[in-house]
């Protein structure tokens, strides 16, 4: 880590310092502090709000026009998300997920997703494989009865083999593969379920006004 690299960087590259790497049912690391206090409270502050959806059919993309992305347009709005993108696409970050990872993010694109569920949410089992490289979720919500809303990790025949704790500021890491199988059992919500999801991605993804910066891949 370089001396000079800025708190919200230095904070997360502790929090990854700090993460705890659990075998199975694959490979994964457990995340607590990931952001600095004053990051969560400015993600407080996002004026977002829940959209009014249907049944998701267990797919966050069955309403993609309701989705939030920290890309251009909201980093220009908001400096929370120009700071987190930053950030996440620094040097001394990616190259610490590199290491601990063991993954190669050079010529990848960040993405980061920022998720309002409510009440009737659920995903279906899947394994996040083809252009994702990596995939972290960072949890926010703090309401009574949060802690049931963690992400569902299963094992080669979906079964549930445990339940990635929901705290706030706590997540979750895993590396995309055949046996990457997680989703999130219909449960109560009473509230909103938030947190972001960050993604750094292969040069093909598709849907570039997803990304934080679409012409400025990861530097390794």
């Amino acid at each position: 880590m370089t001396k000079g690299a800025a708190p919200l960087e230095r904070h997360f590259v502790a929090c990854l310092d700090n993460s705890r790497r659990e075998a199975r049912p694959f490979r994964h690391w457990l995340l607590a502090d990931a952001l600095p206090g004053k990051t969560c409270a400015a993600l407080d502050a996002l004026p977002f709000k829940p959209p009014a959806i249907d049944d998701t059919r267990g797919k966050r993309e069955t309403h993609n026009s309701t989705r939030i992305f920290f890309a251009p347009e909201q980093q220009r709005r908001f400096p929370v998300c120009a700071d987190l993108a930053q950030a996440l696409q620094d040097a001394a970050v990616t190259s610490e997920i590199e290491a601990r990872c063991e993954i190669d993010l050079a010529g990848s694109h960040l993405r980061i997703e920022y998720c309002l569920d409510t009440d009737g949410f659920w995903l279906e089992p899947h394994t996040d494989i083809g252009a994702k490289l990596f995939t972290m979720l960072i949890y926010l919500s703090a309401e009574p009865g949060s802690e049931a809303w963690g992400t569902d990790i299963l094992d080669a025949e979906k079964r549930v083999v445990e339940t990635a704790p929901y705290r706030r500021n706590c997540g979750l890491i895993f590396i995309p593969a055949a046996d990457t199988w997680h989703g999130f059992r219909k449960r109560p919500i009473s509230g909103v379920r938030r947190s972001l999801i960050v993604n750094y991605v292969k040069p093909e993804w598709r849907s570039r006004h997803e990304l934080a910066f679409p012409q400025r891949p990861v530097l390794s």
